[in-house]
């Protein structure tokens, strides 16, 4: 569509990148106003001389503020790609981080069987459960929650990707009954005084904090799983970048076994685990 006097699309990108945008935040604010595709960025170049009508350029520069005043990408487009899935987002979780997927590439190098059972814990968007279940449609995943609300976007999403994983409403392994071969997490492990939580302010807290030193939540999972883990069972939880040490610690006493470290995209030590020892032989 050509307009007298209206920007083009390939001026538009320009602007919003001299206002201060990344050149991919610009490009997919562009296609969540014309209300297309994210995928479809080539688009943006082969129509690049196309104007925007009034109602898609008030929906461009809505976002645009939004996004220059710090909201995560997320939030204003609905969706982000996890592990080649894409999942349905808003603030009542938090947006799902690609150094996340170090995690679940490490939980599916240890699923070396069919039937085996997995727990993710604190699953907000449903990420990781999700993804695991779509990897290995023939592990049986729980996942839980202490929010509701939370759950609520897991399930929207399970339901979307057609993926049959079983949400509760839970802190943590409180109540839980059932025993796993695989126990995952990713809570809340930055510090109550943490000044990066200032440029944090659209995430709901309550998944970002824990306490004085950040692992208040690391300890009592560490403490619950011993008794909900099959021998030989392993819980993988991430952490903050300095964490490691001390989640390692926590770990070997607490009586894990095996006890290690795995690197995010950025090579800091981001995920630590342990196993359940097997059980002696007579």
């Amino acid at each position: 569509m050509n307009t007298a006097n209206a920007p083009t699309l390939a001026q538009l990108l320009l602007d919003l990148q001299a206002r201060g945008l990344e050149r991919l935040d610009a490009q997919l604010l562009l296609l969540h106003a014309l209300q297309r595709d994210p995928r479809h960025r080539a688009w943006l170049l082969a129509h690049d001389t196309d104007s925007m009508d009034a109602p898609a350029m008030a929906r461009l520069e809505t976002l645009a503020g939004r996004r220059l005043l710090g909201e995560p990408l997320a939030y204003l487009t609905g969706h982000k790609e996890f592990f080649g899935l894409n999942l349905q987002v808003d603030t009542r979780v938090l947006v799902p981080r690609p150094d996340t997927e170090t995690l679940v590439d490490w939980a599916l190098t240890l699923l070396h069987t069919g039937g085996l059972q997995a727990l993710d814990l604190g699953t907000g968007s449903g990420a990781i459960a999700l993804a695991l279940k779509a990897s290995r449609p023939d592990l049986q995943v729980s996942a839980i929650d202490f929010s509701e609300a939370a759950l609520s976007v897991a399930q929207a999403n399970a339901r979307h990707l057609q993926l049959d994983v079983l949400f509760s409403q839970g802190s943590w392994l409180t109540g839980v009954a059932s025993t796993f071969n695989l126990i995952v997490a990713n809570p809340p492990y930055i510090a109550d005084s943490d000044p990066h939580l200032s440029a944090l302010t659209f995430e709901p807290l309550q998944a970002l904090t824990s306490g004085a030193d950040g692992l208040k939540d690391l300890r009592c999972i560490i403490a619950q799983a011993p008794a909900h883990l099959y021998p030989g069972g392993w819980l993988l939880l991430e952490h903050g970048y300095d964490q490691a040490p001390a989640v390692c610690a926590l770990l070997l006493a607490a009586g894990f076994c095996a006890v290690q470290s795995r690197n995010d995209l950025s090579n800091i030590a981001r995920c630590s685990g342990g196993q359940q020892p097997e059980v002696p032989e007579n």
